[in-house]
């Protein structure tokens, strides 16, 4: 037996069939790959509904932006404290790209080697590439990212032909 029910502009999580004939199998997934192609095509409508709930109500959308305004000058504020802290150690390299840059992420210009080893020694989590998430720091822990940074830095050097970007 085979119940499935789907709602429209929802999803849902799993679906296992047993199976005792193995003839079944290839008909039945084709069926259902095209059944949940439908479902990806249609994504779940509760944003859509939280959105336009939002912007439709003067008083919701007043504070919407109040605290997009409150989270876009905290991202400023902790550019500002990071690139002040690499200064203040006297971390080699101009750090004034960090400050430049707009949104929640930026590339620091670090090697891969320099982002291994901020993974790995100070469980500092960004992309190879030297792309790091501004939202992870805050005042509690922007002088700890700093000199995790500084540490990189210091012990491995980058030379004239790492890869590391041209900030």
């Amino acid at each position: 037996m085979l119940h499935v029910c789907f709602l429209s502009h929802e999803r849902v999580g799993n679906l296992t069939i047993v199976l005792s004939d193995k003839a079944h199998v290839a008909p039945l997934k084709s069926q259902l790959t095209w059944i949940v192609r439908g479902m990806y095509s249609n994504p779940p409508a509760h944003g859509a509904r939280v959105v336009a709930n939002v912007l439709g109500d003067e008083k919701l959308f007043d504070e919407w932006r109040g605290h997009i305004k409150l989270m876009s000058s905290r991202v400023i504020e902790m550019r500002d404290a990071l690139r002040a802290q690499l200064i203040k150690l006297g971390t080699p390299g101009n750090w004034d790209h960090i400050v430049k840059q707009i949104g929640l992420f930026s590339y620091t210009g670090l090697t891969p080697r320099q982002c291994e080893h901020l993974i790995q020694e100070h469980h500092i989590y960004l992309l190879r590439s030297g792309r790091i998430n501004i939202c992870g720091l805050n005042p509690g822990n922007v002088e700890y990212v700093a000199r995790a940074i500084n540490d990189a830095i210091v012990k491995f050097p980058a030379k004239d032909d790492d890869s590391r970007a041209k900030l």
